[in-house]
């Protein structure tokens, strides 16, 4: 008779779907598992924040003495809960593939306040006990009040519906796996490359005894590889640090076009603005230990002053990034803008599907028109910055091209390619490059409205900044039409499409990953490297 495994689980809802999605997994080779609830030193202690309970494997630390013992043949654990190394005697045998690691920001309907980032209201407060997530929160939206929230998932739910809170912050993952019905809440879901989630958040992890040799083999069936070595980037860089739950630390690790993509966001306390580091490679190795030296070499030399072609808020998040680093940062547009026309074709705007903005100088000059639209006109974005104005007149995204990165022409392309079969209007500059414009397929009508142009200013003075940070092709024209790099000025260019200005200059530069003050933030980091 086929031998009949015992999974050990916590014994929320969440960590049973959990522990029987295995258990399914096994029964489509053949094996058969049931399961035994155990109750971890986080399910009974729910007073204390994460951080001021003993050791780091407070939700894991009795199914892993159960395994040693011999009570049960399987632990299934949320990955992000588990400590980075093993007891001895015990192995993490398989991972599971990996649900969209984002965060969900529930918001009550009340609470919302689409003009600012993130959606929600001035001093709002926030539910969460991870200090990752509240150093992360409070560099976006400092105004915030974060309170401690424990429980399970739903027990979560329940006190933010008791309007103990105005939002909580929980993982995507968690609420698609059980289903939760949400209707009653305004969702944010927050990108992970914005918010960097825990390492191996959205990924269960299968441990078993190493001397289970029987097991070891069947749990390679449903191993998922790829996963295993993306977010063994994320739990090693966690191991470097010698941190667990309670460290203000997030590391997500993906492949995507032939290249490994890790962000990490570290702060030194959950009230500390935390610093940033993007990298790529295409290879896993030795990767967390490259992420590891930018936060730790004392001998690591940062810029110390950093100029950006546009005006600049001393409260932006780049001005606190750089600040925290005590580097100058300047900024100045090298360009006006001038509006060209006056009116809208109220014909063209109700025969329109989307409106595709790739600038912030696009939305304004569209929105001071006072257009009226179509109920059913969705709006397109390039990046997060292009999304925040355009919530601030009262408008949502259907598309941000954030997640194709900075390239345009690739941005253009996916959006294509989900979009086939409609009327897309640009609102844009006179003269503009149509990147976006030229990947669109026969299928779908492009119009153009060019709704202002760009005149450079006269005389533009040298900067002599460590950085220089170029915003778009009319600026870099204005630069360098009487200007020079120096040797040892670095230069960074938002988008591709000023790259490619920069380069008719002969001038050499890093993009970001993404064109907002965060990808910025990280760009400027990493020119230490």
């Amino acid at each position: 008779m086929e031998k009949t495994f015992t999974i050990g689980t916590r014994g929320s809802e969440l960590a049973l779907w959990q522990a029987n999605h295995i258990k399914d997994r096994l029964a489509e080779f053949g094996y058969q598992a049931e399961l035994k609830v155990i109750k971890t030193q986080g399910d009974h202690i729910q007073h204390l924040r994460l951080d001021k309970l003993e050791g780091k494997g407070f939700f894991t630390k009795e199914l892993e003495e159960e395994l040693l013992s011999g009570s049960i043949d399987i632990a299934v654990h949320s990955h992000k809960d588990l400590p980075t190394t093993n007891p001895p005697g015990l192995i993490i045998a398989a991972v599971s593939e990996r649900e969209d690691p984002s965060e969900l920001l529930l918001i009550l309907k009340d609470c919302v306040d689409t003009k600012k980032k993130l959606a929600l209201k001035h001093n709002a407060i926030v539910g969460t006990s991870s200090n990752r997530r509240k150093s992360q929160l409070l560099a976006l939206r400092p105004d915030l009040e974060i309170e401690d929230l424990r429980g399970n998932i739903n027990t979560r739910i329940q006190k933010l519906r008791d309007e103990n809170y105005d939002a909580i912050m929980i993982a995507k993952a968690g609420v698609e796996r059980i289903q939760i019905d949400l209707s009653e809440f305004h969702i944010e879901v927050i990108n992970p490359t914005e918010i960097v989630p825990a390492p191996a958040q959205g990924v269960l992890a299968v441990q078993i005894n190493e001397n289970n040799e029987e097991l070891k083999e069947i749990l390679k069936k449903i191993n998922v590889e790829a996963v295993q070595e993306a977010i063994a980037v994320e739990r090693k860089v966690l191991n470097l640090f010698d941190g667990g739950c309670h460290l203000p630390l997030g590391c997500y690790c993906r492949f995507e076009n032939g290249q490994f993509e890790v962000w990490t966001a570290m702060a030194q306390t959950s009230n500390h603005f935390p610093d940033r580091v993007f990298m790529s490679a295409k290879s896993t190795e030795g990767l967390a230990e490259k992420i590891f030296d930018i936060y730790t070499n004392k001998e690591r030399k940062l810029p110390g002053s950093v100029f950006i072609s546009r005006d600049i808020d001393e409260n932006s998040y780049l001005s606190k990034a750089l600040k925290k680093h005590n580097i100058t940062l300047e900024g100045e547009s090298l360009i006006r803008i001038y509006p060209i026309i006056n009116r809208l074709d109220p014909f063209i705007l109700k025969h329109v599907d989307w409106i595709f903005f790739n600038s912030k100088n696009g939305i304004e000059n569209f929105f001071s028109l006072e257009p009226r639209l179509s109920k059913k006109t969705k709006f397109a974005v390039v990046g997060r910055g292009s999304e925040a104005m355009l919530k601030q007149y009262g408008r949502e995204v259907s598309y941000t091209g954030q997640d194709e990165g900075i390239d345009t022409e690739e941005i253009g392309r996916a959006f294509a390619a989900m979009n086939p079969n409609t009327t897309v209007l640009f609102p844009c500059a006179k003269g503009s490059y149509r990147t976006i414009q030229s990947q669109m397929t026969e299928d779908i009508k492009v119009i153009d409205l060019p709704v202002y142009e760009t005149v450079l200013a006269d005389d533009v003075s040298k900067t002599n900044a460590d950085v220089l940070i170029f915003t778009s092709p009319s600026n870099v024209d204005a630069y360098f039409a009487n200007n020079l790099i120096d040797p040892g000025q670095k230069v960074i260019s938002i988008g591709y499409s000023t790259g490619k200005k920069l380069e008719e200059y002969g001038v050499s530069y890093t993009l970001p990953y993404s064109p907002d003050e965060i990808g910025l933030a990280e760009a400027v980091f990493a020119l230490s490297l």
